[in-house]
C-alpha cells in the first residue's frame, strides 16, 4: 500500500471519506493493465451485452467511455477484482470482508469526454446500510485540462443529498443543489499520475469536469466493493436500471 500504513490510510477514510494512495500500482502493472484492456476491448467488449458497453458517439467505436462489470467477462480482471490488493484495502478501508460488486472501465475521449455530474454512488447502489467504496486507479496522466476527480471531504458524514436526471450516460444521476456554499468552499481537485488511487464512501461526493484536452485521452478502471452487511434493495435497484436503460436506448447511446 504504497508508503503508508493501513492505520494511517483508514484514519484518514473514516475522517475525510476518501484516502489517495500515490503509486498504489507500478508502472510495470499499469503497463499489464492497459494491455490486457486493449485485449477485451479487441476481443470481448463485441460479446458483451449492449447495456454494459457505453459511447459518447455509438457510431463511433473510438468512443468508448465506459465498460461495465469487467470482473465478470475477462478472467484477467476477474482476478485483479476477486484477489489483489484492492480487495485487500477495501477490507482494511471498510474493516469488513467485502462483496465484490463491480470493475469499470473509465475514459473521457479528447474535446468529446463529458462532465461527470456530482453525485454519491450510495444513490446509486441502494443498499443498507450504505456502507461501499469505489476506487478509481489512474491509468493515465489525470489533471484539470482532462478531467481529474474532485471531492467534497467529510460529506460522506451527512445524509444522502437529492438526485435527479443528468442525462450524462454512466452517470444518470446527479445532486440536484449542488453546489451549495460547503461545496465551494470544501471542494478539492485531486490530479493524478498512472498507478495512483483514489478510494472513496458510498456517500462521498465528487465529480469530475469535461475533457478539454486536444489530444488527451483520460483512462481509469474502477472496483466497487460492498461491506459484507450491506443489503441492496432489488426492487429499487431493479425499477432504477429499467428507467436508465429505456433512457440510454431512446438517446442510442448504448
Amino acid at each position: 500500500m504504497s508508503q503508508f500504513s493501513p492505520h494511517s490510510l483508514k484514519h484518514q477514510f473514516d475522517s475525510d471519506g476518501l484516502t489517495f494512495i500515490p503509486s498504489f500500482r507500478s508502472q510495470l502493472e499499469v503497463g499489464d493493465i492497459k494491455n490486457n484492456l486493449d485485449r477485451v476491448i479487441q476481443n470481448v467488449v463485441p460479446t458483451m451485452p449492449a447495456e454494459h458497453v457505453f459511447y459518447e458517439d455509438k457510431q463511433d467505436r473510438s468512443s468508448l467511455k465506459q465498460l461495465q462489470n469487467l470482473h465478470l467477462h475477462d478472467d484477467y480482471f476477474g482476478q485483479l477484482m476477486t484477489d489483489s490488493p484492492f480487495r485487500k484495502l477495501a477490507e482494511t478501508l471498510l474493516d469488513s470482508k467485502v462483496v465484490c460488486k463491480n470493475m469499470q472501465y473509465f475514459n473521457k475521449p479528447p474535446k468529446s469526454g463529458l462532465p461527470t455530474p456530482p453525485h454519491q454512488d450510495g444513490y446509486y447502489f441502494k443498499i443498507s446500510p450504505c456502507e461501499a467504496i469505489t476506487m478509481w486507479l489512474a491509468l493515465e496522466p489525470v489533471d484539470h485540462e482532462n478531467g481529474c476527480v474532485r471531492y467534497i471531504p467529510k460529506s460522506h458524514l451527512k445524509s444522502m443529498r437529492p438526485h435527479g436526471s443528468t442525462g450524462t450516460l454512466g452517470f444518470s444521476q446527479g445532486i440536484t443543489d449542488f453546489p451549495n456554499a460547503d461545496d465551494t468552499a470544501n471542494e478539492i481537485a485531486y490530479p493524478a499520475q498512472p498507478g495512483d488511487l483514489l478510494a472513496h464512501h458510498a456517500l462521498t461526493i465528487h465529480r469530475a469536469m469535461a475533457n478539454h484536452s486536444p489530444n488527451r485521452t483520460r483512462k481509469a478502471i474502477g472496483l466497487i466493493y460492498y461491506r459484507e452487511d450491506a443489503r441492496e434493495d432489488s426492487k429499487a435497484r431493479a425499477t432504477y436500471k429499467s428507467k436508465l436503460l429505456a433512457e440510454m436506448n431512446a438517446k442510442q447511446r448504448i
